[in-house]
């Protein structure tokens, strides 16, 4: 076979007018569906990994002529979970018992994509016959502009089994190399590696010996900005909890694919409800005019907390932070319940009942203490009724447990990015990172909290791809030519 080389796109602009979500394969993919661009056309051949203490995400983009089988409009416009009356932003699917047992590993249905910068098979011309490389390569780039279109592609794994990820690039980019029908050690020279997160540091020498690749890395909270910045471009990404308490989600998306810069209303008497164990049911609004939201605060919750002041221009700084984030839950519920992945643990907590854990203010008072606005809900000590002095110690459920410490690792980061945006003046909260996972419970907690704390004045936001917001801002900034960035 003839040896070709792959035509490269000095600096290209990925172009997201139609861009559209496409429908999670299972409930474990809710936060890393795919994004298909029907109008981009420049080849993009690079991989972004963001390695963090508790994942290793990975996004790589493949051209397709033909938009993706019926994307779903499930998926764009969100759906109830079957084990809560919240509606959230996450698309039917089969029971959490079905898949809870799962690694997290690329799903088998994309381990057939690959790197295809260019098109190979034009419908006019027979490419294989083609001895000359320069011509060859002029005849792709001028057929290749007739078929725009092509799939961003989104991958976790845990850090933990790092290999795995390699493994699952080094496949990648020897499919890439079949497809494009290149040698493989042209496709290594046309791939390169965009690197960020703690471990792009730590696991440098594995990823660039492994896979005999350019690696580059970049910094976390730059790309976290950046991805930031591209992600909020993408309609139906970007979403929020009504203030309207709603009791039934037999139509929730009814009338709420609008977009609204208002802030919201306080009740009539003018008194904001406190939190409590069994936070309101609030309806999904999704931000049908996408566009970057500045000045702001960034959430981002993965294994720890990281609180980021993001200025009107862009420019940002880590203001604050906290140590007890997803990796804290995670860890907390490995030792306490026999869940052996995240997604069952979010699965037991649907099912729990935190007031069989948790002291509430009722357990103290006997009812409300209405003079300080508590309602005897309210929980005044999480994880309160363990401890029994004196007495014998009671067994409880995983699911109780489970659901407990996520209202308290949830409150907890409620409370601290409230206090955050108060000192700062801002009134758009952005929440990120793999913790949240498109959770209901999670969300209308950290909703609630800042919708009380703040009495009404500032919105806490949400993103589909939250846990991809730093792999996002590498692929992006190799992208964007340097002056941009």
């Amino acid at each position: 076979m003839p040896s070709y080389s792959l035509p490269s796109a000095k600096v290209i602009h990925v172009d997201t007018r139609g861009a559209v979500i496409l429908s999670e394969e299972s409930p474990e993919t809710r936060d890393s569906r795919g994004i298909y661009f029907p109008n981009h056309i420049e080849p993009v051949s690079h991989i972004a990994v963001d390695v963090g203490g508790s994942l290793a995400k990975v996004i790589y983009f493949t051209r397709s002529p033909d938009p993706p089988s019926s994307p779903s409009v499930i998926a764009t416009h969100g759906s109830t979970s079957p084990n809560s009356n919240i509606s959230t932003p996450r698309s039917i699917s089969p029971s959490t018992s079905q898949h809870g047992g799962s690694s997290l590993t690329a799903s088998p249905s994309r381990r057939n994509g690959a790197l295809t910068p260019l098109v190979l098979e034009p419908h006019n011309y027979t490419l294989s016959g083609l001895d000359d490389g320069l011509v060859r390569d002029s005849l792709i780039r001028r057929t290749s502009q007739h078929f725009p279109g092509g799939s961003l592609n989104f991958e976790r794994f845990e850090t933990d089994n790092i290999h795995e990820c390699v493994e699952f690039i080094q496949a990648l980019i020897e499919r890439s190399a079949v497809v494009n029908h290149v040698p493989i050690e042209e496709m290594r020279r046309g791939v390169k590696i965009m690197a960020t997160g703690g471990g792009a540091h730590k696991f440098y020498e594995l990823f660039k010996d492994t896979l005999q690749v350019e690696v580059q890395r970049e910094d976390e909270m730059e790309c976290l900005i950046e991805g930031l910045k591209f992600i909020t471009l993408i309609p139906d990404e970007v979403y929020y909890f009504s203030d309207e308490l709603i009791h039934s989600a037999s139509n929730p998306f009814a009338n709420t694919h609008t977009c609204t810069a208002t802030k919201p209303a306080l009740p009539s008497n003018g008194v904001l409800e406190r939190p409590s164990p069994d936070p309101p049911k609030f309806g999904v609004t999704f931000v049908g005019n996408p566009t970057p939201q500045f000045p702001c605060l960034l959430v981002n919750i993965g294994s720890g907390v990281s609180i980021i002041k993001v200025d009107e221009d862009g420019k940002f700084e880590r203001v604050s932070g906290t140590s007890l984030g997803g990796g804290t839950l995670w860890g907390l519920l490995s030792l306490l319940t026999p869940a052996t992945t995240f997604d069952e643990m979010l699965a037991f907590s649907d099912q729990g009942d935190n007031a069989t854990v948790d002291m509430l203010v009722g357990d103290i008072y006997g009812q409300d203490y209405s003079k300080l606005g508590l309602k005897s809900t309210m929980i005044a000590s999480s994880f309160g009724k363990v401890f029994k002095k004196g007495g014998k110690k009671e067994t409880f459920s995983p699911e109780d447990i489970s659901r407990s410490l996520l209202y308290a690792v949830s409150n907890n980061i409620g409370q601290i990015a409230y206090m955050n945006a108060e000192k700062y003046n801002l009134d758009r909260i952005y929440f990120g990172g793999c913790f949240i996972r498109g959770h209901a419970a999670t969300i209308t907690t950290l909703s609630y909290a800042i919708r009380f704390w703040s009495k009404g004045t500032k919105r806490a936001l949400f993103l589909r791809h939250e846990g991809f917001l730093g792999a996002i801002g590498a692929w992006i900034r190799n992208i964007e030519s340097p002056e941009e960035n």
